[in-house]
């Protein structure tokens, strides 16, 4: 098991990441995601209800650090993003967006802690965003794909739709944590429980390479987490709605 000191440098590695300046000779961001990345056949039911019957669609972020944005407004991370589209796609219907940060947790301690954390909020869907604790720990594969599912269970027992978040994309850091096995065990278990994952590392790695963010740039600055954030919130709005098999009609 790795040292706290190396989790807590891993962590602090991938904030540097997200804090790194834009290219200034870059054009301004697309945020094009490749269709393949954002389709998934597993349906978000509790979701597509609460817009069909035009009830709240409440929504629960269960995240790590890289939930929000150091020394940034709250109004600037990924989940409030999201929420800011879902709201401009969806005019007709009230969305509340609640987060939960689980700094430095493991998929099996937040596991364990799921049902407090959705008691009293009744979420339609529930993200939950893991991965990146355990890989830095290097916690065995297995057990963390066992931990995975049964906060899932946990959370479709509970009555919510599950979106599963993979850990975020870093050049830098991949040379020095192992990421594909949990990325891996993640897809297993979405697959094994019919629920959707949202491949963030695909996504970001795909930003990279294409050119849009220079996630390699050591420069420090905020203003490249908020694109990042801005990018990813506005994908996911477009995964959640495009699962939820959620129309034109019902849109805009």
């Amino acid at each position: 098991m790795k040292s706290v000191s190396w989790l807590s440098f891993g962590i602090a590695a991938l904030a540097v990441l997200l804090a790194a300046s834009a290219r200034a000779e870059d054009a301004p961001q697309t945020c094009e995601v490749p269709a393949y990345l954002l389709s998934t056949e597993s349906p978000l039911p509790k979701v597509a209800e609460a817009v069909k019957k035009g009830q709240t669609l409440d929504i629960l972020v269960v995240g790590s650090r890289s939930s929000a944005i150091v020394s940034a407004s709250d109004a600037n991370a990924y989940p409030a993003r999201l929420q800011a589209a879902l709201k401009d796609k969806l005019p007709a219907v009230t969305v509340n967006l609640g987060v939960e940060l689980q700094p430095k947790k493991t998929a099996e301690e937040i596991a364990a802690n799921l049902v407090k954390l959705v008691e009293g909020k009744r979420p339609n869907l529930v993200i939950w965003q893991t991965g990146t604790v355990d890989a830095m720990r290097s916690i065995d594969p297995d057990e963390f794909r066992q931990a995975v599912n049964d906060g899932v269970v946990t959370l479709q027992n509970a009555g919510a739709d599950v979106i599963l978040m993979n850990l975020q994309y870093s050049p830098r850091t991949e040379t020095l944590i192992s990421v594909p096995p949990y990325i891996d065990n993640m897809r297993v278990v979405a697959q094994q429980r019919d629920i959707p994952l949202f491949d963030r590392f695909a996504i970001m790695r795909q930003w990279n390479e294409q050119g849009d963010f220079d996630l390699f740039n050591p420069t420090h600055g905020i203003e490249l987490a908020k694109q990042v954030h801005d990018c990813l919130g506005r994908a996911l709005s477009k995964f959640i709605i495009d699962a939820a098999r959620i129309g034109p009609a019902q849109q805009n």
